[in-house]
This record gives structure tokens, C-alpha cells and sequence, in this order.
């Protein structure tokens, strides 16, 4: 069978569909992989073949930094009409070369627009795979809800679900269609998006997260699948450097602080309120630069600098974590069975702090606008201090590496391509 996996987003959002495509390959399918041009490395060395997109998500998130750092999702996503005209456009005539031949196109929220156009043009089967949920449920609000992650009435939470979706239409619906009509020929989009019709037409949908961090709500159908997480294994013959092997041998567990794709307009300030955390709990740190640039010239002997690097490797060697709530960032810290502390900017993180926090593996998160030096401080000193808050992390991370999301996910597409 020929896949062809359509995904935007930072490297959170994307790795995933990698190591999902990597799964596909080794039980022998053909594995293409449309993305940004920002990932076409990662994608290459597991082995798959890479279209690009075209454009930078990268660059999008750098012109956006005030956006991003004030965390109004709502704004962010209106600000981001002429980037989704550029982009989908984009998508669509690179996707049409990606998807030929092509049995089956999969699609993250990222890919769904572009990846349904093209399979109603290519007359190709196509399976909406997330990474968090997305389909309305009474039993929580949506992910993507401006709405409290607290409690609320059943008929709220489900209205919160269809809300999220109109939101996330709307910003490109536009986009899609001008695609639709100049590069695909095909009729325009329902006003409404495809949302209802994908789950009246009862087709398969994957979740690539645990059922123990997020149960399966009992209002969802058997046609939906939770498989658990899809994780990346570094790539063939990767090694850390030996500067910083030698810096994690030196001493305890550090803590580790990062950011991710999240970008900063003044990253040496947030440097600092890091470093003097650090320093009043007196731990060890280790600082991920990330796409927020976060910098520091000059660092006491107990912090480490580094780039990327592949957090299954990194976060079982750290003492708690520290990050921004995204889906990939969160995942591998609990899948290493470590505390984190979320500082959530916008979109799913306030989602994913709440669900940490909730499962008693993490203190309350501190929403970005709100980071400080004492309220970080004081999360870090409970992170490594509360025993019951390790132990129930330890346990948790031992459930998720039971799991094998990658073949389950693998096997419900093989099982169920024939009846798409």
C-alpha cells in the first residue's frame, strides 16, 4: 500500500506522523510524507520520502511572536488568513504531485482541509488521524475551546467541540476553497466544514495518545480509535555530545527547561527568570534553546545549553521538566515518567497543563503571562520534592511504554483501508 501523511505544525505536531509513517514502512508500506520545509530532515533520515508543503512554519511563528506570547488563540487564528491563503495554495499543488499513485492520505489537524480536497479530487480514501481530541464529547470541552478547562454542563462541553471546529474552518475555509477552485477544480467546501459529514459518514478516525492520560469518553463511537502515543526513536546513528554527557555525569538529575516552538521577543529575560529559579531551588538545569531562542551568553557551571535533541534519549535523565505544554513536549515527559511543570502559551497547552495537573504528575500550571520567578521556583521545588507526585508520574510512564501506539494504529489502517 502507497500512504501519503499530510502534517503542519512545529515539530511536536509533526514528529508523530513521522514515527507513524516509519511504523507503516517497516510493515511494509510505501511512505510519503507532505510537511514544511522545516522538517525535511527529520523525515529523511527515518527513511521516508518528503514533499514539501512549501513555506516556513518556522518562519510564520517568528513573524507572529507578540501573538504567540500574549496567547489569545482567537487572535491568532485571525491573524492568520493571508499566511493560510499562501500556505493551503501551496499545499494543494505539492499535494496533487505527493498524493498520485496514492492509496490512502492521512491527515493531522494540520493536514485535514488540504488532505479532504485532495482525496475528493484523486478519488483517494482518507482517515483523519489527531493528536488530541477532537471529536465533540460531552465528558470535557474542547481542547481548543477559549472556555475554561474546568467543569461545566454536558450540553457546554459539546458545544464547545463544534465551536472549536468553526473556528478552526473559518480561518482557512477561504483558503481551501480559492485552492479548491484555482488549483484543484473542484466544487467549494460546505460552509459548515466537513467535520459533521466525516462523522455521519462513520469514518475511521486514530487518536495518537494513551486512553491513561485522556480516557475514551463513552459518547464516542467504535469507529474511532485511541491507540496510544506515536513516538520517534532517534534516527540510525545518532549520539549526544560527549561535552554534554559528561555535564549529566557530573552531578544529579538537572531539571529541564524549554520552550519548543514557542518564540519569545525577549529571550535573554526569560533566560534570566530561568537561571534564577534554578538558582533559588538549587538545581541543576539544562536550557533547550528551541525556536524561542532562548539564549544566555554566559552560564553558571550547574546549566547546560543544548539544541535539539531527541527527548526520548534526554527526559528520563532529568529530575522534573519544564516546557510549554505542547502535545509532543508533554507526551515524552510523560511517557519518561518525570514531573513537568507546564507553562502554557495558547491553543491545546492550557489543555495539557490541566491534564497534567490533574493527574496529580505535575503542579498547577503557570500560564506564560503569569511566569515568574517565585511561582517557578516554588513548581520546580515541588516537582523534585513531592514523592507522591513522582510516584504516580513513575507509574504512568510505565503504562504509556507498555503501549504500543504505532503498531495498534498500523493494524486499524490495515484492517480498515478496504472499507474506507
Amino acid at each position: 500500500m502507497k500512504v501519503t501523511i499530510i502534517t503542519a505544525g512545529s515539530r511536536g505536531d509533526v514528529q508523530p506522523y513521522v514515527a507513524l509513517g516509519k511504523g507503516l514502512k517497516v510493515a511494509g508500506h510505501t511512505v510519503r510524507v507532505l510537511a514544511s520545509q522545516d522538517f525535511q530532515n527529520l523525515i529523511t533520515a527515518h527513511g521516508l520520502e518528503f514533499f514539501d508543503m512549501g513555506g516556513s512554519i518556522e518562519a510564520v511563528a517568528q513573524s507572529m511572536e507578540g501573538l504567540l506570547e500574549q496567547g489569545n488563540f482567537i487572535k491568532i487564528l485571525s491573524s492568520m488568513g493571508p499566511a493560510a491563503q499562501r500556505l493551503v495554495g501551496q499545499a494543494a499543488v505539492n499535494g496533487l504531485v505527493a498524493c498520485q499513485g496514492s492509496d490512502l492520505i492521512i491527515g493531522g489537524l494540520g493536514g485535514i482541509f488540504v488532505g479532504l480536497a485532495l482525496s475528493e479530487k484523486l478519488g483517494i480514501p482518507f482517515v483523519p488521524a489527531y493528536l488530541y481530541p477532537f471529536t465533540p464529547t460531552r465528558e470535557f470541552p474542547s481542547v481548543l475551546s477559549p472556555l475554561p478547562q474546568t467543569w461545566l454542563p454536558s450540553w457546554v462541553n459539546s458545544l464547545s467541540h463544534r465551536l472549536a471546529q468553526q473556528m478552526m474552518w473559518q480561518t482557512f475555509r477561504a483558503a481551501d476553497n480559492k485552492a479548491r477552485s484555482q488549483v484543484l477544480q473542484i466544487a467549494p467546501a460546505s460552509f459548515w466544514g466537513p467535520f459533521v459529514s466525516l462523522q455521519q459518514q462513520e469514518q475511521t478516525i486514530l487518536y495518537g495518545y494513551s486512553p491513561h492520560v485522556i480516557p475514551f469518553p463513552k459518547d464516542w463511537d467504535d469507529f474511532i480509535h485511541v491507540t496510544g502515543y506515536w513516538f520517534l526513536e532517534p534516527s540510525a546513528g545518532w549520539e549526544p555530545p560527549i561535552d554534554f554527557v559528561n555535564f549529566l555525569h557530573s552531578g544529579p538529575p538537572p531539571v529541564y527547561i524549554g520552550f519548543g516552538s514557542m518564540v519569545n521577543r525577549k529571550p535573554e529575560e526569560i533566560a534570566d527568570l530561568v537561571l534564577q529559579a534554578l538558582a533559588r531551588t538549587g538545581q541543576r538545569g539544562v536550557l533547550s534553546s528551541g525556536w524561542g531562542g532562548l539564549k544566555k551568553d554566559e552560564l553558571p557551571e550547574t546549566v547546560f545549553m543544548i539544541g535539539s535533541m531527541p527527548h526520548n534519549w534526554l527526559f528520563p535523565k532529568m529530575a522534573a521538566v519544564v516546557h510549554h505544554g505542547g502535545v509532543g513536549t508533554t507526551a515524552a515527559g510523560l511517557w519518561a515518567g518525570i514531573p513537568a511543570i507546564v507553562t502554557p502559551y495558547f491553543g491545546d497547552q492550557p489543555f495539557w497543563g490541566q491534564r497534567v495537573y490533574k493527574l496529580g504528575v505535575g503542579p498547577r500550571p503557570i500560564p506564560r503571562q503569569r511566569l515568574t520567578v517565585d511561582r517557578l521556583a516554588e513548581s520546580i521545588r515541588c516537582a523534585v520534592s513531592d514523592t507522591a507526585m513522582r510516584e504516580k508520574a513513575t507509574r504512568l510512564g510505565e503504562l504509556i511504554r507498555a503501549e504500543n501506539g504505532i503498531a495498534r494504529a498500523v493494524a486499524i489502517i490495515e484492517q480498515n483501508i478496504g472499507h474506507m
